[in-house]
């Protein structure tokens, strides 16, 4: 069945950002490969919102940050458990930069998240205390926008995230499957599978648009 869009749904793009693509620091398996399908889902939204990782040296999510770890270890911060990940969307660098291939010229907004030293920011509503605001929300209400159709990367995490909090902050949220691509740590995308499940998240496919 066919989703209709209307004036009050949004299309939210996460991390579309070369380090997370093949040759990227924090490179995700096919995450290129989901540019033309976002294009050309942009096409059909009169809103769309885009976030962008952008890390100062030193952050709190590099293993480099912390001695004797590794990437993809987990460790314990002040706001508890932290995966470590390779340095990658540092603040000025190619890297962090949207991904040249993505062509939306009607996007009206770009967020940054995790540019606080000290904490990370998968979600694009919360930091990772799952307390400290980004404003999106309060930008959505003051629009009016209330439906959200979320793609990118990762689908295990940044996705993940947005796509929780989004909803516990009361909008309506659809994961679309094929428009994003996943780290898959063990675990991690059944852990977000149960998550959209447990939440009543939509996991739609692009053709349901």
């Amino acid at each position: 069945m066919s989703i209709a869009i209307g004036s009050q749904d949004a299309l939210l793009l996460i991390d579309l950002q070369p380090d997370f693509m093949p040759g990227g620091a924090l490179a995700v398996a096919g995450g290129d490969e989901i540019l033309p399908l976002i294009n050309a889902l942009a096409t059909k939204f009169d809103h769309v919102l885009l976030t962008q990782d952008w890390h100062p040296p030193q952050h709190i999510s590099f293993a480099s940050s912390h001695a004797g770890t590794q990437p993809f270890e987990m460790t314990e911060v002040d706001y508890g458990p932290q995966t470590l990940w390779p340095d990658h969307c540092l603040q000025r660098t190619a890297g962090a930069a949207i991904h040249p291939a993505v062509d939306i010229p009607h996007a009206e907004l770009i967020l940054r998240k995790g540019f606080r030293r000290e904490i990370d920011s998968y979600s694009a509503f919360l930091e990772n205390d799952h307390a400290t605001p980004t404003g999106l929300a309060g930008y959505l209400r003051e629009r009016g926008l209330k439906r959200l159709f979320i793609a990118g990367l990762a689908y295990d995490y940044c996705v993940r995230f947005s796509a929780e909090d989004g909803a516990r902050l009361g909008f309506e949220c659809l994961v679309i499957e094929d428009a994003c691509r996943a780290v898959d740590l063990p675990g991690s995308v059944d852990a977000a599978n149960s998550a959209f499940a447990s939440a009543s998240i939509r996991r739609i496919r692009g053709g349901d648009l």
